[in-house]
C-alpha cells in the first residue's frame, strides 16, 4: 500500500477511484481509461517537482533504503561490527559482499524500516564510533584490494552531547581523509538524504552517483531556514535556493551520474530501481577497475578540490 505525500492528493484521489471501479464487472474499461490518467499525472507531477517535494520524496517512510538495495544488489554479505575502540554504532553498517561476482566492501548509513528500527539506528545519523568502523572497513579493503561502495543516507551526524565528548567532528574529519588515501576505486551513491559532513564522510569518492530524487547539501532545508529566517517554516525557501537536487548538483559538478529512479520514485518499485543501480554501478567499477592506486588518488584529489 503507497504511503502518498501531501503533494500526491490528486494522485491518491485518482488512484482511490480507480480501484472502486476494478472492483466492479461493469466499471473494468473505466477503471483502465482512468487508470492511464492516473499515470500521466503522476508521471507529470515528477517531471516538475519543487525541490522541498524531491527532499519529501527523498525522506518517503517506504523509499528503498541501505537493506533492500543491499539485499537487491549484492550477494553473500558479512557484515562487520564495532570499531575497536569504543563499541558498535548501527547508524553505520558495513562489511564484505559480491556484486556481480566481484568481491567489494559496502558500507552505508541505515535508517531503518520500521520505528523499532529507526530508534535502533539512531535514524541514519551516526556517532564517531560509526565512522571509526567505517574507517576500519576502509583499510580491510585497501588491504585487500577490493573496491568499496557507499550507499548515503543521513540527514548528517548525531549531534549529541555523547557523540561531541568522544571526537565526533575528528571521526568525520579521519573518515574523508581514509576515503581521499584509498588505492582502490571507491564508488558513492546518495541514495535519500546526503546531510552535511556526516555525509561527505563516507562520499569523498572517485564517483559519486545520486538518485534522481535524493538530495544532497551542507545542511537540511530546515537547518537553513532556521539560521536564514529564523523559522523553520522557511524550508520550502531555503530548498529552493540551496540548489540540494540532483539535476543542480550535476550542473555544478558536485555529482558524476544521476541515477534515475522509475515513475513516481523508487519507493514504487524497488525492484526496477535495484536493476538501474545495479547497472550504474557496474559501469562505474568496470571504469575504475583499470586504473592504478596513484591514479585514484590523484583523481580524487583533483575532483574535490575543484570543488573548492
Amino acid at each position: 500500500m503507497i504511503q502518498y505525500l501531501p503533494f500526491e492528493k490528486p494522485i491518491a484521489a485518482l488512484d482511490k477511484h480507480v480501484a472502486e471501479l476494478a472492483a466492479l464487472p461493469e466499471g473494468v474499461a473505466e477503471a483502465r481509461m482512468l487508470g492511464d490518467r492516473a499515470a500521466k499525472l503522476l508521471e507529470d507531477t515528477y517531471a516538475r517537482l519543487t525541490p522541498w517535494q524531491r527532499t519529501l520524496v527523498a525522506r518517503h517512510p517506504q523509499r528503498p533504503r541501505f537493506e533492500r538495495l543491499v539485499a537487491g544488489l549484492f550477494e553473500d554479505f558479512l557484515p562487520i561490527a564495532g570499531d575497536r575502540v569504543f563499541g558498535e554504532d548501527e547508524a553505520i553498517v558495513g562489511g564484505f559482499a559480491r556484486f556481480e561476482g566481484r568481491r567489494v566492501v559496502v558500507i552505508g548509513h541505515v535508517k531503518g524500516e520500521d520505528t523499532a528500527a529507526r530508534i535502533r539506528h539512531n535514524f541514519g545519523m551516526a556517532r564517531p564510533e560509526g565512522y571509526r568502523k567505517a574507517i576500519r572497513l576502509m583499510e580491510l579493503a585497501d588491504r585487500f584490494g577490493l573496491p568499496v561502495v557507499t550507499l548515503v543516507d543521513t540527514p548528517g551526524a548525531f549531534p549529541g552531547v555523547d557523540a561531541e565528548a568522544r571526537g565526533q567532528a575528528e571521526a568525520i574529519a579521519r573518515s574523508t581523509e581514509a576515503c581521499l588515501a584509498l588505492g582502490v576505486p571507491l564508488v558513492a551513491i546518495i541514495i535519500g538524504e546526503g546531510g552535511s559532513g556526516g555525509a561527505v564522510a563516507l562520499a569523498a569518492a572517485n564517483r559519486v552517483l545520486m538518485f534522481e530524487h535524493a538530495v544532497y547539501s551542507v545542511i537540511s532545508p530546515e537547518g537553513c531556514a532556521s539560521i536564514l529566517w529564523r523559522s523553520a517554516a522557511q524550508a520550502e525557501n531555503a530548498a529552493e535556493a540551496m540548489k540540494v537536487t540532483a539535476g543542480d548538483l550535476l550542473k555544478l559538478g558536485v555529482i558524476h551520474r544521476i541515477v534515475y529512479e522509475p515513475r513516481g520514485g523508487a519507493h514504487r518499485d524497488p525492484e526496477e530501481t535495484c536493476k538501474r543501480l545495479a547497472l550504474a554501478l557496474r559501469n562505474e567499477l568496470d571504469g575504475l577497475a583499470a586504473m592504478t592506486p596513484a591514479e585514484l588518488r590523484r583523481e580524487r584529489e583533483e575532483f574535490f578540490l575543484r570543488l573548492g
